[in-house]
């Protein structure tokens, strides 16, 4: 709660009494207690306004799914080396073919764009 221990919120209580003295502390616990009931009924509100436009129930959402620490660079990064990279792929269907057959696939060739020589290097005037 803040940061605040059980000694000390008990001491800001007993501050808190002595300054407001007894004749106004029960307007002011009124005053607390009506603070509180808004809140309650602005939280509420905000609920049904995300349920109307979202149209999911913020009670059903399971939020360990999205809660940060669960993810861990480390195992995420040995996972994908670990990963098993033998499947074949639909698109490399003729590759896989032709490695089964013993044939080694053709790299696609290389097509190397260059400069004619002296010709200046395009430049952005914009770029930062």
């Amino acid at each position: 709660m803040l940061g605040i221990n059980g000694p000390e919120f008990i001491l800001l209580l007993i501050i808190g009494v002595l300054v407001i003295g007894p004749s106004r502390l029960p307007e002011y616990t009124q005053k607390l207690a009506n603070l509180v009931k808004e809140v309650r009924r602005m939280a509420s509100g905000a609920r049904e306004q995300i349920k109307e436009e979202v149209g999911i129930d913020i009670d059903e959402v399971d939020w360990k799914k999205y809660d940060p620490r669960q993810y861990d660079p480390r195992r995420i990064i040995k996972d994908a080396l670990l990963d098993d990279d033998t499947k074949p792929v639909s698109a490399g269907a003729p590759v896989a073919a032709a490695a089964a057959a013993g044939a080694k696939p053709k790299a696609p060739a290389r097509i190397i764009e260059r400069l004619a020589e002296g010709e200046a290097a395009p430049f952005d005037t914009e770029a930062t």
